[in-house]
């Protein structure tokens, strides 16, 4: 899962690591297929703002990013790969909802 320390940066080094293109783009942030994942970690440790947890590891300050995660696939599914689909206009309603993230 992927939370609101991402908002507003997207630095997108997880990308890079992410050996199934299963991290995908919104307007504000990054977002994980969780269908895609394969549980890797390999995302983890090279986010320079710590955003990324296993499902059981989100923080329960950010647990509404796991609902995040979770729906804003709900319309495209599991287009099966990133790099393909390019950025996908919008963010889920927590995400849109931030006022602008200073970091």
């Amino acid at each position: 899962m992927i939370a609101l320390p991402c908002v507003d940066v997207k630095d997108r080094a997880c990308i890079d690591e992410c050996p199934v293109d299963c991290i995908y783009e919104g307007d504000r942030m990054l977002y994980i297929q969780p269908d895609e994942c394969v549980d890797c970690g390999a995302c983890e440790p090279v986010c320079p703002v710590e955003a990324i947890y296993y499902e059981d590891d989100l923080p329960a300050k950010w647990a509404d990013y796991y609902t995040a995660n979770v729906e804003f696939f709900a319309e495209v599914g599991s287009p099966g790969g990133a790099a393909k689909v390019g950025v996908i206009p919008g963010d889920h309603p927590v995400v849109a909802a931030l006022p602008p993230q200073a970091h």
